[in-house]
């Protein structure tokens, strides 16, 4: 990672534009081409240093839901079980955990409902019991992490 996308993750942590052609924008607020921005862009998300990039959404104000999720994972099986719970579109992360509970990941569905239904098919396909663990209370933490 060079200066440049550095200075591309710090700008784009405040916002994305909503206009007719947010990269170009974005692009001459840094001094690079529309092109050159979307390649770079890219080339973070191809080699890991970036792992997702988009837009936040608050999916309960959207009527969806989301919970975070553990499972015990056997070490043995730990990649095989990694594999099958990142395989469903409702995963949103999965991080591994120096816990007993040592993997943990975000459910985000469209419906309250389908938060167990999830779990379910989780459970099902992994034999392993999946840790349901709904917030109480949510809190704007507005963390952005300098590159």
């Amino acid at each position: 990672m060079d200066d440049i996308d550095k200075k591309i993750i710090n700008a784009l942590q405040d916002g994305f534009p909503i206009c007719d052609a947010p990269y170009r924008q974005v692009a001459m607020q840094l001094g690079l081409t529309e092109q050159e921005l979307i390649n770079r862009l890219k080339a973070l998300l191809d080699n890991g240093t970036l792992t997702r990039f988009g837009p936040l959404y608050n999916a309960e104000q959207m009527g969806g839901a989301l919970t975070l999720a553990a499972v015990k994972a056997p070490e043995q099986r730990f990649d095989e079980i990694t594999d099958i719970i990142n395989d469903f579109p409702e995963v949103a992360h999965n991080y591994a955990r120096s816990h007993e509970l040592n993997m943990w990941f975000v459910i985000a569905t469209e419906t309250p409902e389908q938060i167990q239904q999830t779990i379910n098919a989780i459970e099902q396909q992994t034999g392993l019991t999946v840790y349901n663990m709904p917030k109480n209370q949510e809190y704007f933490v507005n963390l952005k992490l300098e590159a």
